[in-house]
């Protein structure tokens, strides 16, 4: 034990999960239950309220307008907002080559008119993924004065992007809550059951496990 003791923080977490793992395989008969509840480690079930203005995060694609717009009939709030999304080099080739384009931005922003909402904006700095978010939304908020905002995310990256939205909330007044997208293919209760979901549910755990080893008081 006291060997063990010596072990860095990260190898005694992992330790832990290849532990788990052992017992999942050993006792079938707590196996689904244990698999379940990993699913749900990497989603949040907070409860939402009405707010300012509902954010599509960049990773909730389809499942994240559909969300929203419920949001919005629901009168959680009367406006979304969505990332810009500017053309990259494949896009601009084919924009020169005369064919028709639509980035995600304008898409999501056709998709939630269509499902009926129609106070749309666009964040305008485009963001590859959840830190340059967390990075923008800050700056963002203070700027549209927004008291709270509802965060719209695929569910496998619901959890996770809470932790990186609360850290780089800290200092600001408005109150952020993530939002998971019922409709995401992620499921948290059947996920081992096909590769897309395994695959899902390792990259993400991983990906959750070293945001707590790196910043555990979040």
């Amino acid at each position: 034990m006291s060997m063990i003791a010596r072990w860095p923080r990260w190898a005694r977490i992992l330790a832990v999960v290849v532990l788990a793992g052992a017992v999942i395989v050993g006792v079938p008969a707590i196996r689904g239950s244990m698999l379940r509840a990993a699913g749900w480690v990497l989603v949040v079930d907070d409860p939402v309220e009405p707010a300012d203005i509902v954010v599509v995060a960049v990773d909730a694609d389809g499942a994240g307008v559909l969300e929203a717009a419920d949001l919005v009939h629901s009168g959680i709030a009367t406006r979304v907002a969505v990332f810009a999304d500017p053309p990259d080099q494949v896009d601009r080739e084919f924009l020169r080559r005369g064919l028709p384009y639509e980035d995600a931005a304008a898409q999501r922003t056709r998709q939630l008119r269509s499902l009926g909402v129609t106070a749309i904006e666009q964040i305008p700095r485009a963001v590859p993924g959840t830190e340059a978010e967390a990075e923008v939304l800050p700056d963002w908020c203070d700027q549209h004065q927004f008291r709270s905002v509802v965060i719209v995310s695929a569910r496998d990256h619901s959890r996770r992007l809470r932790r990186v939205l609360h850290r780089s909330m800290r200092g600001h007044t408005t109150k952020v809550t993530v939002r998971p997208a019922r409709y995401s293919v992620f499921d948290p209760d059947r996920w081992w059951e096909t590769r897309t979901g395994i695959r899902t549910e390792i990259i993400e755990l991983q990906k959750l496990l070293l945001d707590v080893v790196r910043h555990p008081m979040s």
